[in-house]
């Protein structure tokens, strides 16, 4: 797996409700904390700060509906606690939200972000490698492409999503801004 931060490449960020160039997004947008979910409609925006955590945003276009979670574990294992909290459980979740506000899965797209490596691990995979391939693990046997990434580094980083556009804008410190 690439542990190197990958996005689309365009490397431009769009004038957009949430992420318009030289715009503050906090006034604009919800924050969606540790082993949240959140859907919204209309064209809000969510946001979201991760690190080895991944942040899935699934986007229906045509309800202009979406959803962010922010999932802390690769897999529930039989234990119990917010859905959340664990890919496992987290996107099962999440298109149950989005489904009970009229999205179809089959419209269904996702972004997704984080996973870094923040902790020197002397062996093994990192539980930021562990979450990404959870998520990519999940979202393909549901069937929902993932149209944009931006995952792996070292270091955390800010996802900001508009369910307008679909559009997610990551932010990372020192390494400028990148739209998946």
């Amino acid at each position: 797996m690439n542990n190197m931060p990958s996005s689309n490449g365009s490397g431009s960020v769009p004038d957009t409700p949430c992420a318009s160039p030289g715009r503050r997004q906090d006034a604009a947008s919800l924050s969606v904390r540790i082993a949240d979910i959140t859907v919204v409609s209309g064209g809000e925006c969510l946001r979201t700060l991760l690190g080895s955590c991944v942040g899935i945003a699934l986007h229906d276009p045509y309800q202009k509906t979406g959803g962010l979670a922010h999932v802390m574990l690769p897999s529930s294992q039989g234990h119990t606690g917010p859905p959340g909290k664990f890919m496992d459980t987290a996107i099962p979740e999440l298109l149950n939200q989005l489904s009970r506000m009229g999205s179809k899965v089959a419209a269904m797209t996702a972004r997704i972000a984080g996973g870094a490596s923040m902790l020197n691990a002397s062996a093994g995979t990192s539980i930021g490698d562990q979450n990404v391939a959870a998520a990519e693990t999940e979202l393909s046997r549901l069937r929902i492409p993932i149209v944009g990434r931006h995952c792996g580094g070292t270091s955390g980083r800010r996802m900001l999503f508009c369910t307008q556009t679909g559009s997610v804008r990551i932010e990372v410190v020192g390494a400028g801004d990148a739209e998946i």
